[in-house]
């Protein structure tokens, strides 16, 4: 499978959310709408479990996602303590 046909089954999986996006508040919905179009970016991964997308596949890469996150923020934390840290010596 190609990666645009990748995209493009990611593309329906995503929209099939849809329901669940308009079902949310404003502030919510702004952020699982940018949540979902960043997984565009991992296509190739997620359709790597089968031939079609399914919703494990999407999961899977928004908890990738999370976890990026989190580990940014981690070292953001960890360097800003130790800047912190060494000021105080």
């Amino acid at each position: 499978m190609n990666q645009s046909s990748n995209k493009d089954i990611l593309r329906e999986e995503i929209k099939s959310w849809e329901h669940f996006e308009y079902a949310l508040r404003e502030e919510n919905r702004l952020i699982f709408s940018k949540m979902l179009s960043e997984c565009i970016n991992y296509a190739r991964a997620a359709s790597s479990k089968d031939e079609f997308f399914s919703a494990e596949s999407l999961f899977m890469v928004l908890v990738l996602q999370q976890q990026k996150t989190i580990n940014e923020l981690i070292d953001k934390i960890t360097a800003n303590k130790n800047m912190k840290f060494h000021s105080f010596k």
